[in-house]
């Protein structure tokens, strides 16, 4: 559905991105995560076609985005500050919604447009920042966009409008099957709704994996200095420290029965790290590698 093929991209000889080579054939929901930075957005904006790369090649639905209708039937982009016509009312935003995206539902938009209670006859631009934001989200949602990208879709959300987005997120996707990809800072949440995720980090992709599996990984041990140093011998420690004689450490490792008799054999407590923490000291790792 998209093919990103050694693209590099920077601003001002500036390098933002260098040799991404990025590859989704099937519908599935993505999560996007990187640092601030890292080419998100500049990763997205390409693959909507609104740039075009330096080098390399990107696909989407088997052509060339930018600058290129054909290419854009099949698209939605929602950015984080999405424009949008200073006049425009819901009404405005359905309107052109169905002229642009061939497939969009609106049965759905308005569904959303109840959902998150937007005032149909007031400005957007004096909507509230969580308003604008859900006004955004029906414009991606109702697309049915084959390959739909949404830049931080929760910003400014509150927790109970940021569950009914992705409860909506979900049955929309499970209704019409696309390609959906999502920048979010709060993996936490959305990670149960993605299949894959990829990693971004100092214009490069990290990793692009199977969300099962990735949220799997990072062990938190924590015991005495000794037995905390003797079981990890020859592992990968991705973060470490130490009070008194106790020592907690987190390793880059599935968090497993096997871990975990090996923790009660040696009187360690064992825990799960939260995906956010494993990403964040994955990133920390790569900058002291490279360093």
């Amino acid at each position: 559905m998209i093919r990103v093929d050694q693209v590099s991209y920077g601003y001002h000889q500036t390098p933002v991105l260098d040799h991404v080579t990025l590859h989704e054939s099937e519908p599935v929901i993505s999560a996007i995560w990187g640092r601030n930075g890292a080419g998100k957005t500049t990763l997205m904006s390409l693959l909507a076609g609104h740039n075009r790369p330096d080098q390399g090649s990107i696909q989407v639905m088997g052509e060339d985005p930018y600058n290129n209708l054909a290419a854009q039937k099949h698209l939605c982009y929602v950015q984080e500050n999405h424009p949008l016509g200073r006049n425009w009312t819901i009404s405005d935003l359905v309107r052109f919604g169905q002229y642009f995206h061939p497939e969009w539902n609106q049965e759905l938009a308005e569904r959303l447009i109840d959902l998150f209670e937007l005032p149909s006859k007031r400005k957007i631009v004096k909507f509230s920042k969580g308003m604008k934001t859900a006004a955004q989200m029906v414009l991606g949602l109702a697309s049915h966009a084959s390959v739909t990208i949404l830049d931080e879709p929760t910003n400014g959300l509150d927790a109970e409008k940021r569950k009914f987005f992705y409860n909506a997120l979900l049955e929309s996707y499970e209704e019409h099957p696309r390609l959906i990809l999502v920048s979010t800072h709060h993996i936490e949440e959305i990670q149960p709704l993605c299949e894959s995720l990829i990693v971004l980090h100092q214009g490069g992709v990290l990793c692009h994996e199977q969300m099962e599996e990735i949220r799997e990984r990072g062990i938190l041990l924590t015991g005495l200095i000794r037995d905390v140093d003797q079981v990890t011998q020859g592992e990968n420690i991705m973060e470490s420290a130490q009070l008194g004689s106790t020592k907690k450490v987190m390793i880059d490792a599935s968090y497993s029965k096997e871990w975990r008799d090996i923790a009660q054999a040696h009187g360690l407590s064992i825990e799960k790290a939260t995906l956010q923490d494993y990403l964040v000291n994955l990133t920390r790792k790569q900058e002291v590698l490279k360093g």
